[in-house]
């Protein structure tokens, strides 16, 4: 029963909580508890890169100014002959990608 209240409590603040503030604390959860992303990498129309067992894009900042910076970074296993299997030749590897040139998608793997 005092789980039961407890639940009900919590749900009922996070339900008075702005739009703004739910969305840091889904983003909280999931840094947390990770994702399977895929990144994916695009020259015009065509795919060149893809990193796949991304936990999570992380937008930089400056160290000592708090600025944030216009690329972001990550780990992920670079997938070299695209196939969405992480091979024994292919390594977790740390990305960075250009918020000004770089074409990409990042999202669930859904396998």
């Amino acid at each position: 029963m005092k789980k039961l209240v407890l639940c009900l409590v919590s749900l009922g603040l996070i339900s008075a909580c702005s739009q703004e503030q739910q969305n840091k604390i889904s983003r909280s959860l999931q840094n947390w508890t990770g994702t399977n992303g895929v990144l994916e990498i695009y020259a015009g129309d065509k795919l060149v890169r893809r990193f796949i067992q991304v936990d999570k894009l992380s937008t930089a900042t400056g160290t000592e100014d708090g600025v944030i910076r216009p690329y972001r970074y990550g780990y992920g296993v670079l997938d070299e002959n695209l196939n969405m299997v992480v091979e024994s030749t292919e390594k977790k590897v740390y990305f960075e990608i250009s918020d000004y040139s770089t074409a990409y998608v990042f999202f669930e793997a859904p396998r």
